[in-house]
Formats: C-alpha cells, sequence, structure tokens
C-alpha cells in the first residue's frame, strides 16, 4: 500500500487508460467464463442424442465461439495496450519527478553518493514500476476476479464439488505471503548490487585515461567482475527462492484436479453429476487454477518492482535544499523583497560564519569580512584551510553552522535560491563542460543570448581565437567534459560563459593555477575583463592573481588571521609575508 500511495499522484495524469483497462480486464473475465459454457452446451446436445435442431443449435454455439474468441483478442489488446500506456506514462512522471528533485538536493547529499547508483536510481529502478503499473496490478486483480467469478459458476454447477476444490487454496496463500517476506529483501539486494555495478562502471569510463595511463587494466577490470559476480549472485538467490515457489504453487494446484477425477468421477458414475457438467467442471477447473498459477509468476514481478519503488521513494524522501530557511521571521519577507532587483548591487558580509561538514570539526570559526559592492577580495592560505568553503557558502550549496552572510544587507537565508544564484558566476579551477558544441557550452549560462553576444563574450575570454581553428568553429562537438580540447582552452571558455552571464557576483576559484605561462596572461587578460564592475571573491595561489586584490583576507586554521591589501600585508611580516618567500605565492 505504501508503494500504491507513492504512485498515485503520479497514475492520476493517465486515469482514462487506467479505466480503460480495467473495462477491458473485466469485460475479459466475462468472455473467457462463456467459452467453457458453450462446450458444456455441445456435450449436453451431443448426450440429448442429435435432430435436426441440435445441428442449428450447434453451428449456433460455432458462431457464438467465433464471436467470443474475436471479442477475446480485442479486449487482450486493448487490456494490455492502455496498461502499458498508463505504465510507462507513470515510470516518465516519476523518473522527471526523481531528476527534478534530486537537482534540489544539497551539496552535502552527493559527498557520500556515486553518480552511478542514482543512475541506477532513475533509471534501472524506476523501470520496474512499468512491470507494477502495466503488468502486476492489472494481473493481479485480473486474476482475482477470474477466480472469484469461477467460483460461482462452479457452485452454481456442484456446490460440495467446489468446496473441495477449494481445499489447495490456503496452502497457496500461505506460500505466497512466506514468499514475499523472503523474496522482497532478495530483489531490493538485486537492485542495489545493479546499483553498484552501475556507479563501478560510471567511475572507470569516466577515469579510461588514467587507468591507462597507470596500466591497471587488469586490475580495475578485475574489480568490475567482482561487481559483476555479486550482481550475479544475488540475482540467482532470488530466482532461487522463485525456483522453490513455483514448483509449489503447481504441486498445490494439481491437488484440485486429484480431487476433481476422484470425487467428480464418483459423482458422474452415480449419476448425481451429468457428464457434462463433469466437463465443464474440467474447463473451468483449469481457469480456476490458472489464476493461481498466473498469481505465482505475478508475485515475483509485484515484489521486484515493490523493491524498485522503495529504492526511488527512498531519494524522493530526502528534504531538499531549503528555498528560504529564514522566510516569515519579522521584517525579513520586507527586507529581502527590497534587495531582489533583477541585479543586486553586489555587497557581501560574513557576519562571525561557521560552518563544520562533521559536528565538532569546524572548517570555519568566527568569520567576519565585509566585500564592497564592486570590489575585489582574494581568500589565500595554505591548501585545506577552508577558502573553497568559504566561497562555497556565498550560493548557499552549503548552509552556514552559525553566524550569517548578507547580500546588499539582507541575509541570504531569507532570499530564493533561484535568485540568489542568478546574481552569481563562479569559474573553477576543475572546469566542467558538457557533451556538445562550443557555442553550446557558452549559451548554457544564458540559453537567449544573440549569435552576437555569444561572439563577444568569446572574444573577451580570449576564447574566439582557438575556438574559430576547430575543425566546425563554434560548432565543434568538444567532447565529454571537453576532452577535445586542452585545460587552458576550457578555462577560457568557462570565462566566456561567466562573461555571457553577466552577473554582479564572481567567485574565481584557482582558475589559472593549472596552466602555462603563456595561457595565464590570455586567462588573466580575460579575467580583468570579467572583473570589471563586479563583486569578486579570488581563490588563487599565484601572487599576479592576488596583489591586485582590494583586500586580501589571510585564512589559517579556519579563521582570518590577516586582512588589507598586498602593500600593508608585506610590510606586516606576517604570514603573508611567509607565504610569499616561501613560493607559496608566486610571482
Amino acid at each position: 500500500m505504501q508503494a500504491l500511495t507513492f504512485l498515485a499522484p503520479f497514475a492520476t495524469k493517465y486515469w482514462k487508460s487506467l479505466v480503460l483497462t480495467v473495462i477491458s480486464m473485466l469485460a475479459l473475465v466475462g468472455v473467457q467464463l462463456y467459452a467453457p459454457w458453450i462446450i458444456r452446451e455441445m456435450i449436453g446436445l451431443v448426450s440429448a442424442g442429435l435432430s435436426a435442431d441440435s445441428y442449428r443449435r450447434i453451428g449456433t454455439l460455432a458462431l457464438f465461439a467465433l464471436g467470443v474468441y474475436a471479442l477475446r483478442g480485442g479486449l487482450t489488446f486493448v487490456r494490455s495496450y492502455m496498461a502499458h500506456v498508463a505504465g510507462w506514462g507513470v515510470v516518465a512522471e516519476v523518473r522527471t519527478a526523481l531528476y527534478r528533485h534530486l537537482q534540489k538536493l544539497s551539496l552535502r547529499f552527493y559527498e557520500d553518493r556515486q553518480t552511478g547508483q542514482l543512475m541506477s536510481r532513475v533509471v534501472n529502478d524506476t523501470d520496474k514500476i512499468e512491470t507494477l503499473v502495466a503488468h502486476a496490478i492489472p494481473d493481479v486483480l485480473v486474476n482475482i476476479l477470474t477466480f472469484i467469478a469461477v467460483n460461482i459458476v462452479l457452485f452454481a454447477i456442484n456446490p460440495m464439488l467446489m468446496l473441495l476444490c477449494l481445499i489447495p487454496v490456503p496452502l497457496i496463500v500461505i506460500g505466497m505471503r512466506g514468499f514475499g517476506r523472503y523474496v522482497r529483501p532478495a530483489f531490493r539486494e538485486r537492485q542495489k548490487e545493479l546499483g553498484e555495478l552501475n556507479a563501478s562502471l560510471a567511475d572507470n569510463l569516466s577515469g579510461i585515461r588514467e587507468i591507462k595511463a597507470f596500466a591497471q587494466e587488469e586490475r580495475v577490470a578485475t574489480n568490475v567482475g567482482e561487481h559483476i559476480n555479486r550482481y550475479m549472485r544475488s540475482l540467482l538467490h532470488a530466482l532461487k527462492l522463485m525456483a522453490t515457489f513455483h514448483p509449489f504453487v503447481e504441486f498445490s494446484s494439481s491437488l484440485g484436479m486429484i480431487i476433481v477425477i476422484y470425487f467428480g468421477g464418483r459423482l458422474a458414475m452415480g449419476q448425481a453429476l451429468p457428464v457434462e457438467d463433469l466437463v465443464a467442471y474440467f474447463l473451468y477447473l483449469e481457469m480456476l487454477y490458472q489464476p493461481v498459477r498466473m498469481l505465482s509468476s505475478v508475485w515475483e514481478n509485484v515484489q521486484e518492482a515493490l523493491a524498485g519503488t522503495e529504492r526511488v521513494a527512498e531519494i524522493m524522501e530526502v528534504e531538499p535544499e531549503e528555498p528560504s530557511t529564514l522566510a516569515g521571521r519579522g521584517t525579513s519577507a520586507i527586507a529581502a523583497s527590497s534587495v531582489m532587483q533583477p541585479r543586486a548591487r553586489g555587497e557581501l558580509t560574513f557576519d562571525q560564519v561557521g560552518f563544520q561538514y562533521i559536528d565538532d570539526t569546524p572548517v570555519l570559526s568566527d568569520i567576519s569580512v565585509s566585500i564592497p559592492a564592486g570590489s575585489v577580495a582574494a581568500l589565500v592560505g595554505p591548501t585545506g584551510v577552508g577558502k573553497t568553503t568559504f566561497a562555497s557558502l556565498i550560493p548557499r550549496f552549503y548552509e552556514v553552522t552559525s553566524g550569517r552572510i548578507l547580500l546588499d544587507g539582507v541575509d541570504t537565508r531569507e532570499l530564493p535560491l533561484p535568485y540568489l544564484r542568478s546574481q552569481i558566476s563562479i569559474v573553477l579551477q576543475d572546469v566542467f563542460l558538457f557533451h556538445g558544441t562550443a557555442r553550446d557550452n557558452i549559451l548554457f549560462a544564458r540559453p537567449d543570448a544573440t549569435e552576437d553576444e555569444v561572439i563577444a563574450a568569446a572574444r573577451a575570454a580570449n576564447a574566439d581565437e582557438f575556438i574559430d581553428t576547430l575543425p566546425n568553429g563554434y560548432d565543434t562537438i568538444i567532447g565529454e567534459r571537453g576532452v577535445k580540447l586542452s585545460g587552458g582552452q576550457k578555462q577560457r571558455l568557462s570565462i566566456a560563459r561567466a562573461l555571457l552571464a553577466d552577473k554582479p557576483i564572481l567567485i574565481l576559484d584557482e582558475a589559472t593555477s593549472s596552466v602555462d605561462t603563456e595561457t595565464e596572461q590570455l586567462i588573466q587578460q580575460a579575467l580583468e575583463r570579467l572583473m570589471v564592475g563586479r563583486t569578486t571573491i579570488i581563490i588563487a595561489h599565484r601572487l599576479s592573481t592576488v596583489r591586485k586584490a582590494n583586500t586580501i583576507v589571510v585564512l589559517q586554521e579556519g579563521r582570518v588571521a590577516e586582512r588589507g591589501n598586498h602593500t600593508e600585508l608585506i610590510a606586516a611580516r606576517g604570514i603573508y609575508h611567509s607565504l610569499h618567500d616561501t613560493a607559496e605565492l608566486p610571482a
């Protein structure tokens, strides 16, 4: 019921298809019940002796049979196709909702999860929902209806024999309950191992260059083989349980046939049961136990689908990022509305900010820094001191543990996330480019930009010179993560993307640390153009990037150790001076 409750909102859009499926299923049950009755009538006519009227009635029965089987074929098509329309429609709705939900989750959620695992939830686990909607639920319903209807017919023919035929049913019900108790966890484990396999494949295919560079093909192949074998073992364990259950159901249902052979034969020999009724009993008995046998197969699909649905529901239950964590407190809404102009001024204030990824392990403590609108602030300090974390708190990739960050005087937690992030551009050292053309990647920042604006951004970023040399210019496919470009080219393309976005706040995280001197000069020129008129936070090891900043903030052990411009900090002969002298900040 939890799984059905979870899926119900997604199924409402396809209620017409589901209604047609149910109607066709009900009609199909009635049509299937009529076929054995035609045979019973024919045997009754033959037993009563042939006459001219008998020949006419047999012909009529044959026509009825033709109509019944033709109608059954049509109803089977409607039931099957409409069920698929609803099933795959619900899968599409769930996948869309799941992906949208994943986008709303915080970066903390992704820190401990592999991309392949999440892809498995979006693709493989949701795939099982189609089985539940299009096959399992309709099949369970039609088989239950068939079972009830056949029992009514059998009761009408001979009540005592019908009750005797029900003797095996409790055994089957007990078996199905025990089956569900053990098989669903087995299928859940199988889905988990499939996710692990997908995660391993995604990691290794993404890192194929490193695998080849370190000649680790054999070790990695062995590791992937272990994942494949674990998935195979988990699958075989589930199938073993299925292989145990099916013969039990087959044997239990065959007991009903033995009962009819013994008791029905005795009744027929004693003239208490007409021969045509005995034949009809055998025909209906097959219909009685066919749903039971099918339920055993359907039950496998049900358990597998429920296991997948549970894994999807787990992700959907994860709380997303808070769009506005302080909204509604006092006059905060009024203050927030005053700053929410199409373009913020860009004044940033860190007010006693503290942050920790793990409880009782602070990364930043008591950070108080003011960055005027349009100014440049540089963050320096040893590796691992919290510079990137400092910058990541501004767009609320992580929420501050204590204190507050203000944008133009308003706590950023009072601002809607889409608005806050629409005011910020970020250029990282590890540039991420999408598989597509150079133009597509620049346009990602602002899809409605004109061609002239794209070219102007590329020129300002010193990217047009290498783009023009590509085989198809701006229409060249650059490969996954920009694999066809050099590090400097990818960096300049990301700067062009940030220029096109034209946001009032700019964060540069080690944007020039991994390129050669000539490329650095090109990038530095592009960055200087990009920084004009914007509030800029620079994280860099290069002195050439830092020395022109209005304010340099030196972090040590998660705290602000020094603050000032380049000249002031050199004269103070403190930590910044030491970093400069030890080449931590090379010129």
